[in-house]
């Protein structure tokens, strides 16, 4: 079973914003949870998941079409300078 929790988790670090950014921020604290919802990794896939370059996630999520994310709704939004009124 420890296959299907590795795909619930890519596709989770790939379109699930919040638990992406928790990942970037503590790795084990995230897979931690993961695994206390019910799902199961052994120690080589945390191992691997951890050895994993941490950029990679983002970068891959950024190519997927936003409509497939969920997006991190309590994050501020960066806002836009203000026009100067000339």
């Amino acid at each position: 079973m420890a296959q299907r929790s590795i795909e619930i988790l890519i596709g989770r670090l790939l379109t699930d914003e919040a638990f992406r950014e928790a990942f970037l921020m503590d790795p084990a604290t995230a897979l931690q949870v993961f695994c206390d919802t019910g799902n199961d990794l052994t120690p080589l896939e945390i191992s691997a998941l951890l050895a994993t370059r941490s950029d990679l996630w983002s970068e891959i999520a950024n190519e997927i079409d936003p409509r497939l994310q969920k997006a991190n709704l309590a994050k501020p939004k960066k806002e836009k300078p203000l026009s100067r009124i000339k």
